[in-house]
């Protein structure tokens, strides 16, 4: 992994994947491809998603959005989000993130950014949300199955007060209906979907299903 400044996101600098890395010795015996012979994906962690970028730079140009708050940074992976949080101001930050090797990487990118992040490495949408005020969700709809049990966790968390936020650059999982749009920026998708090209992401509030 090599400590590189975030593109579109200068203020924060992460340990990401590069050709050299070796990630592949960390994946599971069984994800080690298929019986087509087709090469796994790296691990999501070592790479910063157009989902969580859109998120820390939407943050970054409004911090009075974090301010002061306690804050859930759900599905953390890399930790981008919950790190833009505490630079943008925000008491404390809790990352979930159950993947171990994402846990270990998170704790080094909080001490490579100077920040001190809580971290909760079980899944946090089985149960009732924690003690927070606002809830950042990055890029935690790319697949049915996960979109699924995300609803009803951020549902969950309207409930007992707690904003939510999503950021996402239109993947096919999205929940439309129960998104009401705040912002757009150009960041890469740098974990895949079409390399570094800065392409419009978008910043979500989730909102009550009023049907």
């Amino acid at each position: 992994m090599r400590l590189t400044p975030v593109p579109s996101l200068p203020e924060i600098r992460l340990y990401l994947a590069h050709p050299g890395s070796g990630l592949r010795r960390l994946l599971e015996p069984d994800d080690d491809g298929d019986e087509s012979g087709a090469e796994p994906q790296p691990p999501y962690w070592a790479y910063a998603w157009a989902g969580g970028a859109v998120l820390a730079r939407y943050i970054f140009d409004r911090p009075s959005i974090v301010a002061s708050k306690r804050v859930l940074d759900l599905g953390a992976g890399s930790g981008l989000v919950g790190i833009a949080a505490l630079k943008a101001g925000a008491r404390e930050v809790i990352a979930a993130e159950v993947d171990r090797n994402g846990v270990a990487a998170l704790r080094l990118n909080a001490e490579a950014n100077g920040v001190a992040i809580k971290i909760c490495d079980e899944d946090v949408t089985a149960g009732p949300p924690p003690a927070v005020d606002l809830v950042l969700a990055g890029d935690v709809f790319y697949a049915q199955d996960v979109g699924q049990r995300m609803v009803p966790f951020l549902d969950r968390c309207l409930a007992a007060g707690i904003g939510v936020l999503v950021g996402d650059p239109g993947r096919a999982w999205l929940p439309r209906a129960r998104l009401c749009l705040l912002g757009e920026h150009q960041v890469p998708d740098v974990g895949g979907n079409g390399g570094g090209e800065p392409k419009p992401s978008a910043v979500f509030a989730f909102v009550p299903d009023n049907r």
